[in-house]
């Protein structure tokens, strides 16, 4: 190892080349501020290279696939017989590689220097950076650290086999398994097994908990409905014991139910989204005095600095919800809080999505939370097979559901399932930042037909005032109060 002997200066540096750290990086540059972005790997990190954008494209592929039957109606034929995995996986390939080169173009453009290596802190001021055999250092005014997160699997699964898969490796399958075993409870399990089914996949979902899903009750059931549809094999409150590879193309699953009688499940492949860790280990931040919780979670306050306050953490690092949405929101904001300026990070209206068939989208409080807040309450649940673009469409099935405080009207929450709910929620989320009442949402024209309606039509319906829903009788008009 050659040591380089004198420090460079540096202004703002950042770890991680991310979501969180190329925004970070890119908005810092546009304030002025002069950057430089430290990657070990390729730009993107991993959402870009191995999971956002890698998972949405099998999911946009297989909601493609189930299209076909709908398509053959409107007189578009299709044998709909063929599927070429070897043609999705170039394909994948080309995507990430055609947004990785916009990423380096746009750092680029805005003079971020990129700097290729594994970085060190060696003071709280001074960091090193490792490629190959060369090592510099460079000294800083300011650090955000976005070196993101990384699966590992739980300690009775096993890590030698290549049956055993997590997020990063499945979209990697040159073959669609014949029997995938799906062991989660999250976005990314539900997206497997909806995925992987459309492709033809046997999928058995093992839920560890007798609750369902994590969603609304209303959205719970319509999920369940649309996996037992589909033949998704649903086992809830399955404590696994232990993961075995039998043979070559087995795996062999057991686990304990209620009764605590061991059951055995075979499949081909098993899929668990498994334990996200925080990347720090190799970062030397234990011996500068940067907290961390148990986890290792980095601990920041409400501006994102850490103990040592010329240090930030973005992101996966840090505890919450682990999404790139997270991740930019935090890196723009810690820019701009660098710069000067007062921006605030407030997560309360994240929605919680899912690239399923069909997708969800979840905004605020459910029906059951709302309850238990002793909340007197509207709901209404608009279906799409009352929407005439559904019907258009062929995306007749799920629903939006709203949640309004009846004492004021101000909307509490927003649930959807259905064609357009991804693209819908950042709707959601702004009605409920803004604390909108119902007539601020039934007061804009809609364009007609549309998915949007869905949501006017759900608002309409709180008191009974939707033109393509069957009244309600006059007695369940008026909304109850849960206690």
């Amino acid at each position: 190892m050659v040591v380089g002997e004198i420090s460079q200066e540096r202004d703002l540096v950042i770890i991680g080349g991310g979501p969180g750290g190329y925004s970070a990086a890119i908005r810092a540059a546009q304030l002025g501020i002069q950057v430089t972005l430290i990657e070990q790997g390729n730009l993107g990190g991993v959402c870009l290279n191995k999971g956002c954008i890698p998972s949405k494209i099998w999911t946009y592929a297989a909601k493609k696939r189930s299209e076909i039957q709908h398509m053959e109606e409107l007189g578009i034929e299709s044998s709909g017989e063929g599927f070429h995995v070897g043609k999705l996986l170039d394909y994948q390939t080309k995507v990430t590689k055609q947004l990785r080169m916009g990423v380096e173009k746009l750092c680029s453009e805005n003079q971020v220097e990129v700097i290729k290596g594994k970085a060190t802190f060696t003071r709280s001021d001074r960091i090193g950076v490792e490629n190959g055999h060369q090592f510099d250092t460079y000294t800083f005014k300011q650090a955000i650290i976005a070196t993101g997160s990384f699966a590992e699997l739980q300690a009775n699964i096993p890590r030698e086999s290549n049956r055993i898969l997590l997020s990063d490796e499945i979209f990697k399958l040159a073959k669609i398994p014949d029997h995938l075993i799906v062991y989660g409870n999250d976005y990314i399990a539900f997206e497997i097994a909806s995925t992987y089914r459309e492709f033809g996949s046997k999928v058995t979902l093992l839920l560890e908990n007798e609750r369902d899903f994590p969603y609304d009750s209303a959205i719970n059931k319509e999920l369940t409905r649309q996996f037992k549809k589909k033949k998704i094999q649903i086992i809830k409150n399955a404590q696994l014991n232990s993961v075995k590879e039998m043979n070559d193309s087995i795996i062999t699953i057991t686990y304990e139910k209620d009764d605590d009688t061991e059951h055995l499940l075979e499949g081909t492949h098993l899929f668990t989204p498994g334990i996200r860790k925080p990347n720090v280990q190799s970062l030397g931040i234990n011996r500068l005095g940067v907290k961390q919780n148990e986890e290792g979670f980095i601990t920041v306050n409400k501006n994102l600095q850490t103990t040592i306050p010329s240090i930030y953490a973005i992101g996966d690092v840090v505890k919450g919800p682990m999404l790139a949405v997270k991740a930019i929101k935090q890196g723009k904001v810690t820019a701009e809080l660098i710069a000067g300026g007062k921006p605030e990070v407030d997560l309360t209206f994240l929605p919680a999505v899912a690239h399923t068939i069909p997708p969800i989208a979840s905004v605020g409080l459910t029906e059951e939370e709302a309850v238990e807040h002793d909340l007197d309450i509207r709901i209404s649940q608009f279906p799409f097979g009352s929407n005439g673009y559904a019907m258009i469409s062929g995306k007749k099935d799920g629903f939006i559901k709203v949640i309004s405080d009846k004492s004021n009207d101000i909307i509490l929450g927003i649930h959807m399932i259905g064609e357009g709910a991804i693209e819908l929620s950042a709707s959601f989320a702004q009605l409920l930042e803004m604390a909108a009442k119902e007539e601020d949402v039934k007061f804009p024209l809609y364009a007609h037909p549309s998915m949007n309606e869905g949501l006017l039509e759900a608002v309409e319906g709180l008191i009974g005032e939707s033109i393509h829903m069957v009244p309600k009788r006059k007695d369940e008009r008026v909304s109850h109060v849960f206690t």
